[in-house]
């Protein structure tokens, strides 16, 4: 972020607003249907149909938004900050603004705010920008505030000579005593406010030229000290930081501040409808203001609620301790709520962008459980990924009356859609089965595998029942001895009661192939860990992450990558492009959960991320 001089800049998350001795002067927001009171989310049951993708553009908040300014040309944009990873909250802007465009057939520009040049990095601005691809978002141009840096100092320029802005060298304690103090007493001007304009002109260029250093000279903007809005209080125009550029280099000591910068920038690309977050709409009168204090095209500000997901931490400072202390391997990690962590867990852009419009648009703050999420990712997946039979902690099954040598092939569908297609695994006399599908001792309410029980294999022609087993020295089933349950010509099957997954072992067709797999659970154990005892660090799952290293997969994983993506989407249509990779291989593995394959994969040992678990996860079906 950006230094703060005691003015409000930028707001920060979760940041307080100072009180005023007078109620703030807020806007009226777009009217709307008055939002129901909010509840703590439940689960929904999956929707009997697809939601409409472009339902909350048609009704509530948005629809009211473009009632109120009906263009023609709409133009938008997505202004993030490059200091960071964008998060889960950022998908919504995104969406709004880059689909808000879309559906009424504008434009949306993607311009990065890149005013502070002591917190931006180039890997910012390249993950920001694939993110948005990745969602499936082509901007109109990507843009950079630092393009406009010379008419920016123009205007401030401008708006000195028209006695709106002037230079000031108070310290920090005594602008926060200006505006009021700890005590709130009565606000009073800085006493550089009257300066002459020619005596701020030349101080404002030399706080360019480098006469003062940082903090020793602001330039403020002459607002309206008696307005009870925070925002009207003389803010920050430009501050001098001595810190190269990334793009500009060491032509200026002076940046513009996020509140002079913003609404100059939405002019000078004719920016129909300004869409941010409700942190900004005190910020609105402020940037009204300015635009018509330099006489300029003023586009129209309309705030909408965030996007919170509760059970995780959104900060940046605190994702950055977690990453530091080896909590979590990067900023990447898929127990994160990073849009490169969501990408990485296999999560699809197109189920993301389907979960911000069910939940919809409206002023108020939208907080949402983890475990809602989860369900909106399931219910997307479940119509749009092919299915394998995965085996997490297997247990080899020989069927003792089968010839070594059986082979045959067993037709299985990717999914219930034909068009999907199927495939031919071998079945052998080796299968390798799920540890959990087999108990030692059979019990009544017990329907798998169990000496003397059957189970029947998914797509085999016929049960196996179990017979004896094998343990090692640890007392661990090694092996489950079975034979084969082919009925006598003429004799009729005996159904089982349960099919169970298996893979079977054929070196030949390279059967079973062995992976390595995570299953994510969440990485903090209640839905605040801000709130834990000693703060977030202290509500860390030690479970977070459960590793099935001798995992085994079917064959079917071979034609699933060849086949990549699943599903087909925008920002995921050539696998071989920058912003498509291993996490677009999506399967559900069937009777365990959903996964993808992580980057860390390798030809001759892939690893598998879980995304989400299957309706079944709170327990099997015995």
């Amino acid at each position: 972020m950006e230094p703060e001089m005691g003015l409000p800049e930028r707001p920060k998350e979760n940041a307080k607003p100072l009180k005023p001795k007078k109620e703030p002067k807020a806007p009226k927001p777009a009217k709307e249907p008055k939002p129901a009171p909010q509840k703590k989310e439940k689960t929904p049951n999956a929707p009997a149909v697809p939601v409409d993708p472009n339902s909350m553009f048609k009704e509530g908040f948005l629809k009211s938004v473009y009632n109120e300014k009906p263009v023609k040309e709409v133009v938008t944009r997505f202004p993030p900050e490059p200091n960071g990873f964008l998060h889960i909250g950022h998908s919504k802007a995104i969406a709004i603004n880059f689909g808000f465009a879309r559906f009424y057939g504008g434009e949306c520009y993607l311009r990065f705010d890149d005013t502070n040049p002591e917190a931006e990095e180039e890997k910012y601005f390249t993950a920001i920008q694939n993110m948005v691809e990745w969602l499936g978002f082509k901007p109109f141009k990507v843009t950079y505030s630092s393009d406009n840096f010379d008419k920016l100092y123009e205007l401030a320029e401008d708006l000195i000579k028209r006695d709106g802005a002037y230079v000031c060298h108070c310290s920090d304690a005594e602008i926060k005593d200006q505006k009021g103090g700890e005590d709130y007493h009565p606000r009073y001007a800085c006493p550089h406010r009257d300066r002459p304009t020619n005596e701020s002109l030349e101080e404002f260029r030399a706080m360019r030229a480098g006469k003062y250093k940082p903090r020793e000279a602001f330039l403020r903007m002459k607002q309206d000290l008696k307005d009870g809005n925070p925002q009207m209080w003389d803010l920050a125009a430009y501050r001098i930081l001595e810190k190269p550029h990334h793009r500009t280099g060491d032509k200026w000591r002076i940046y513009p501040t996020y509140d002079f910068t913003h609404c100059l920038c939405d002019s000078f690309e004719n920016i129909s409808h300004s869409l941010c977050t409700t942190e900004f709409q005190l910020s609105r009168v402020s940037y009204e203001w300015l635009c018509d204090a330099v006489k300029i095209y003023k586009p129209m500000q309309r705030e909408y609620g965030r996007l919170n997901i509760s059970g995780t931490v959104l900060s940046k400072r605190k994702i950055a301790r977690l990453v530091n202390e080896k909590v979590v391997r990067d900023w990447d990690d898929p127990r994160l709520f990073t849009l490169i962590a969501l990408r990485r867990r296999g999560v699809p852009p197109g189920a993301i962008l389907s979960f911000v419009n069910e939940l919809g648009v409206s002023t108020a703050l939208t907080n949402i459980q983890i475990v809602r999420f989860e369900q909106s990712v399931r219910r997307y997946l479940e119509q749009t990924v092919p299915r394998l039979m995965l085996v997490l902690d297997p247990i080899k099954v020989i069927i003792d009356d089968l010839p070594e040598d059986h082979y045959e092939e067993v037709e299985l569908p990717f999914g219930k859609d034909p068009k999907i297609g199927s495939h031919l695994v071998p079945f052998t006399r080796t299968v390798y089965i799920d540890r959990s599908d087999f108990r030692e001792v059979d019990s009544k309410d017990y329907f798998r595998l169990a000496p003397g029980k059957s189970v029947g294999l998914l797509k085999v022609p016929y049960p196996i029942k179990a017979t004896t087993f094998d343990k090692d020295d640890a007392d661990r089933v090694t092996i489950v001895h079975a034979t084969y349950e082919k009925p006598a010509e003429g004799a009729a099957m005996k159904k089982p009661k349960t099919y169970i997954h298996w893979v079977a072992d054929a070196p030949k067709r390279n059967s079973p192939i062995k992976v390595e797999v995570r299953s994510f659970n969440p990485l903090f154990k209640s839905e605040n860990p801000d709130a834990a005892e000693g703060g977030f660090m202290n509500d860390i799952n030690p479970n977070s992450e459960e590793l099935y290293s001798n995992a085994m997969i079917e064959t079917g994983l071979n034609e699933i990558r060849s086949r990549a993506p699943w599903p087909e989407e925008e920002g995921e249509k050539n696998v071989a492009n920058k912003d498509a990779g291993f996490e677009t291989v999506r399967f559900q593995a069937m009777r365990v959960a959903y996964f993808t394959m992580d980057k860390e994969s390798t030809d001759e040992r892939p690893v598998l991320n879980r995304i989400v678990g299957l309706k079944e996860d709170s327990g099997k079906a015995s």
